[in-house]
């Protein structure tokens, strides 16, 4: 029960913080977050459940027939997410009520943080594909909402709908990816997908599937050549760019490339992708990030490499590998976290967030610079804190890697290396020097903003003195729900001077050299300048800069305004896929007659016939008119010839009234001639032969074929003992399809609407002409 409850509470904060914020003003943070602190403290105590491989699950069917269920599972992977989301949410909610001054927007921003966090939270709880697509929909909205929060900006609205776009084409890809996997599995249940016995490797399908689905997780998680939205949506608050971009909503698609490692990955296919595509993300990230001189820019894009390494790791995919990235996942959490509520501080404080003219802020925050400090230093991976440890499995993961680890190995040096200049840069830098007096016109910040970094910086270096506390607890059970077996994972501090060691002291030097070096990297940056138009982010705006003009060539083409075009548009595509799919998948057997017409009906089918005819070669109105109700005369006849007099009394009556209608409205047509030439008639007469000849094949074998039981008897049986009705069509149409009639008499109802108004329309412009 604690799973969808924990959603329905933050949902329900969502609706009501902007009372909150009223009644408790500027301690609303502090009292709000007591609600994810409440949910860390509960997901916390199903930590036991999940240790030896055990999974807890809410289940509620909700529609059976289709396989959907409301299916939650919390597992060691969905714990591990689970904790981040609400621990790191606890204390965002603090610092956001602490970031915005004004009280209205404060309640807005914790708002849609509320709901991004009930939206994450079911990305990670879901246990069907079809369930978590709605989740993942949902984060994207809620990043939409938050990226967008300063809608006054240019910049920010531009951010929001970019961030939208690309995720949101990436989910459409993810939705069709699920359908084919659940169609490969026979089931939309991942916990009945995971126990499949890697179904998925050796189907048709597992291509298709696996690049759509690679397709959605690398967009929401800032894969290249995605990754240009995620320094984009730097236009965001700091709260923002704190919580979304650096601990949950970009490893949304780190997390479900983790969830589906069993069922999709083990191929090579799988193996080379993911390799390729994080090794690419994590250096280019990194020599983006080189030349940046905006504080979150620079975290943005540091962010973008650290994806690219999560990535890679998944896709080398052997244990230690999964260990590392379970780890990182951790360790790049609490430090990306804490430097960008210190960047949001800073801000804050000072006006600005140039790294270049930034320095001495130690004074004016002193309590921050700790918490950047320990921050930057756990991104530097120097111990005792916890990055040291994720750097070193790193790089025995990318030692051990079944196929170009050397590639890896140098890549990962030198990203990691970039990362050290940009943690020194960030977390250091500015806090340190000799300024003697705080920049004019700076504030003093709140304990809101810097308790959340400090206490992030305090758990890395906590987490780095005892590993044991997450290795037994956090990462084995996460790593058992990735690689589906049993995996033993013993964290420890120190393994003595080796290799690994080796390699992150040369990563270290490496990285203080870059450091001192920045501006040389910044002008060597701008001199080794890709062309503009090759760079996602430029190919990008030129796609929807050309959307409009390309839509409105679409709409003309297609959007003639003409009926006829779009009849025929309607009925060759008809005649077509029943030729194409139809007639060849079935037997089509010569249909006997069984008996003969009487001679009353051979009257009316040539009546009909006549008249038809009578309607395509007149050359008045009133001829068409009055062949057009002789039509519907004839088939009202047949009705009643063949027992039909239900249907038959109301063919004349839609008939009369037709009749009626066009008679009164005929006088303010146009006049009356023919437009269509020769061979458009042709062409016309051509379709309209198919359209009929096809609709006829389909009505005899119709007539021939009985998919399913008869239900005929069944409205006879039960027509007056349970509907109290003696005429069995108007029980039918009253009673057993009563929501289908509704729907019919709610459409005329509309379209009774607006005739009348066009009608109220043209009256109103008589008066005004007179």
């Amino acid at each position: 029960m604690l799973f969808p409850a924990s959603i329905t509470l933050l949902l329900l904060a969502a609706l009501l913080t902007p009372l909150a914020v009223r009644v408790f003003r500027t301690a609303a943070g502090w009292m709000l977050a007591l609600l994810p602190v409440g949910l860390f403290a509960a997901f916390l105590t199903h930590s036991g459940a999940v240790a030896n491989g055990g999974a807890v699950t809410w289940i509620r069917p909700w529609a059976p027939s289709l396989d959907l269920t409301l299916a939650f599972r919390l597992d060691g992977l969905s714990l591990l997410f689970a904790l981040l989301i609400t621990g790191i949410g606890a204390l965002i909610i603090v610092y956001a009520g602490g970031y915005v001054d004004d009280a209205r927007k404060r309640g807005r921003l914790l708002s849609f943080l509320f709901l991004f966090m009930a939206a994450m939270l079911g990305v990670v709880l879901a246990d069907n594909l079809l369930l978590l697509f709605v989740f993942w929909e949902m984060t994207s909205i809620a990043s939409f909402l938050l990226i967008g929060f300063y809608n006054e900006k240019e910049e920010a609205r531009r951010s929001a709908l970019q961030a939208l776009l690309v995720t949101g084409l990436g989910g459409l890809a993810l939705l069709a990816g699920f359908i084919l996997l659940a169609s490969i599995g026979g089931t939309s249940s991942i916990s009945a997908l995971l126990a499949g016995d890697h179904v998925a490797g050796n189907a048709d399908l597992y291509v298709p599937t696996l690049l759509l689905i690679l397709l959605g997780a690398f967009t929401k998680s800032a894969q290249v050549p995605f990754h240009f939205w995620l320094p984009g949506a730097m236009a965001a608050p700091a709260p923002v760019s704190a919580y979304l971009h650096s601990a949950t909503m970009v490893k949304a698609g780190v997390y479900l490339l983790a969830r589906l490692t069993p069922v999709l990955g083990g191929t090579v296919e799988w193996h080379y992708l993911l390799t390729l595509a994080g090794g690419a993300t994590m250096v280019v990230g990194a020599l983006l990030a080189g030349p940046q001189t905006d504080l979150k820019r620079l975290l943005a894009y540091s962010t973008v490499s650290a994806l690219g390494m999560l990535v890679m790791l998944l896709g080398i995919g052997t244990e230690l590998a999964v260990k590392a990235a379970m780890v990182f996942l951790v360790v790049h959490s609490l430090y990306k976290g804490a430097l960008f509520m210190v960047a949001g501080a800073v801000d804050k404080a000072t006006g600005m967030r140039d790294v270049r003219v930034l320095r001495g802020l130690q004074r004016l925050m002193p309590m921050t610079a700790v918490a950047a400090m320990l921050a930057a230093l756990s991104m530097t991976g120097f111990p005792p804190l916890l990055g040291f440890i994720g750097k070193e499995l790193m790089y025995e993961a990318k030692m051990q890697a079944p196929a170009a680890s050397d590639f890896l190995l140098v890549a990962g040096v030198l990203a990691n290396a970039v990362n050290i200049a940009v943690a020194l840069i960030t977390g250091i830098w500015p806090f340190t020097g000799t300024r003697a007096q705080a920049p004019e016109g700076s504030i003093r910040s709140g304990p809101a903003l810097w308790v959340g970094a400090l206490i992030l910086g305090l758990g890395g270096l906590l987490l780095g003195l005892f590993p044991s506390l997450m290795g037994n607890v956090l990462i084995e059970p996460a790593a058992r729900s990735v690689r589906a077996e049993q995996v033993d994972v013993s964290l420890a501090l120190w393994h003595g001077i080796n290799p690994v060691f080796l390699l992150s002291v040369l990563t270290v030097i490496l990285g203080v050299l870059l450091f001192r070096l920045r501006g040389h990297m910044r002008r060597f940056a701008e001199w080794l300048q890709v062309p503009a138009v090759l760079l996602p982010a430029k190919l990008y705006d030129r796609f929807v800069d050309a959307l409009p003009a390309t839509a409105a060539r679409l709409i003309a083409y297609v959007q003639t305004g003409y009926l006829r075009s779009y009849l025929f548009v309607i009925l060759s595509a008809f005649v077509l896929l029943a030729v194409a799919t139809v007639f060849p998948l079935r037997e089509w057997p010569a249909v006997s007659a069984t008996g003969t017409l009487p001679p009353a009906a051979v009257v009316v089918v040539l009546l009909i016939g006549t008249a038809t005819v009578a309607v395509i070669a007149s050359q008045t109105r009133l001829v068409a008119v009055t062949a057009i109700g002789l039509v519907g005369l004839g088939i009202a006849l047949l009705y009643a010839m063949y027992s039909a007099p239900d249907l038959a009394i109301t063919q004349i009556l839609v008939e009369t009234l037709t009749v009626v209608i066009l008679l009164f409205v005929i006088r303010q047509l146009p006049h009356f001639k023919l437009l269509s030439s020769k061979k458009t008639q042709l062409r016309d007469a051509v379709i309209a032969l198919l359209s009929g000849a096809t609709m006829t094949l389909f009505a005899l074998k119709a007539a021939d074929m009985q998919l399913e039981h008869a239900i005929s008897s069944f409205f006879g049986e039960n027509s007056l003992v349970e509907a109290y009705g003696r005429n069995v069509v108007n029980v039918i149409l009253v009673d057993f399809r009563a929501m289908d009639t509704l729907g019919e008499v709610t459409v005329l109802a509309v379209a009774a609407i607006g005739v009348y108004a066009m009608m109220k329309m043209r009256n109103g412009k008589k008066e005004e002409a007179r």
